[in-house]
């Protein structure tokens, strides 16, 4: 099959205008992040095949720059969002080993590939009313059906993924039942007393400051990322885990995320939404103003962008 062939052939990926549009670009989706990974690597295989395999804890900064752009490109990427998939596909060819309950493993399993995609909808799901606003129900069935779409880029096929928001939630609750755990990899993402490099990317004045003040930054950086990781997880899963969450714990995080609802929306778009982002809203407006002369609009999700402010 030719490239030209290959490319016909691929899934696309979330439209534009819809509700991943909305949400997985502005800078608040970098909050939710750290929940949705550590809901991944509760699973036992997961976490056990990060454990083994991953460089999260040699190399934090340069694993979370190379997560968050695979995000990305899955939305925003076009052609690229397919070839992406691939690619973490091979990556993930040769991860394999043996489980905390002394099962053997692989990371493309079915089961496991696609748990660790589907974290990402109820983690979005929840995390949303705190930082954005709560999803209509119109919107929360987009977002599920945007979602297969990036498994379908990411190369899970439809019969490994519930394919209704309705079978979403009792395969969900099944797995907090039966697999989800407190692993070694999920004590190491909430801890707030294991060593963390300083940051070695951006501007070299900030990575000079950053070396300096590090042993006075770290360790409220560490409990500021247990705390959002811990609160921004949906309490289900949370209790299945084991992490505790006191009353307290949660009037601060709903003081926060108030403040967070009401500065983004005013941040200019350079700072409210990740570059990939950026450049594609930034195309989608040019296509759009080209298409508005010749009688078109954007296409948009049947559930609807997710606006705050």
């Amino acid at each position: 099959m030719s490239r030209a062939d290959t490319r016909r052939a691929d899934p696309p990926p979330p439209p534009r205008g819809g509700v991943l549009w909305s949400l997985a670009g502005d800078v608040r989706g970098l909050l939710m992040l750290p929940a949705a990974l550590t809901l991944q690597v509760a699973h036992p295989a997961v976490g056990a095949g990060v454990d083994e395999h991953s460089v999260f804890r040699t190399d934090p900064w340069g694993r979370g720059e190379r997560s968050l752009r695979s995000l990305q490109l899955w939305v925003y990427g076009g052609p690229a969002a397919a070839e992406e998939g691939r690619r973490l596909r091979v990556l993930h060819r040769t991860i394999a080993g043996t489980d905390t309950r002394g099962r053997r493993y692989h990371a493309l399993t079915p089961a496991n590939y696609a748990w660790v995609h589907a974290t990402g909808f109820p983690v979005y799901q929840h995390a949303a009313r705190y930082l954005v606003r709560p999803l209509t129900a119109a919107q929360e069935r987009a977002l599920y059906a945007e979602w297969l779409r990036v498994g379908r880029v990411l190369g899970i096929r439809d019969r490994d993924m519930p394919q209704t928001v309705e079978e979403f939630w009792p395969y969900y609750r099944r797995m907090l039942a039966e697999e989800i755990e407190r692993t070694a990899v999920v004590d190491d993402l909430v801890a707030t007393d294991r060593p963390v490099p300083p940051p070695d990317r951006g501007p070299l004045p900030l990575r000079i400051a950053a070396r300096a003040l590090w042993p006075v930054v770290l360790p409220p950086l560490a409990r500021f990322r247990r705390f959002l990781t811990v609160g921004l997880m949906p309490p289900d899963a949370r209790e299945a885990i084991g992490l505790p969450w006191s009353a307290e714990q949660e009037r601060a995080l709903r003081r926060f995320c108030t403040v967070v609802r009401l500065v983004v929306p005013a941040l200019p778009e350079r700072l409210r939404y990740l570059p990939m982002a950026r450049e594609a809203r930034r195309a989608a407006r040019r296509r759009e103003g080209g298409e508005g002369r010749e009688g078109r609009g954007v296409r948009r999700s049947p559930g609807g962008p997710v606006r705050s402010g």
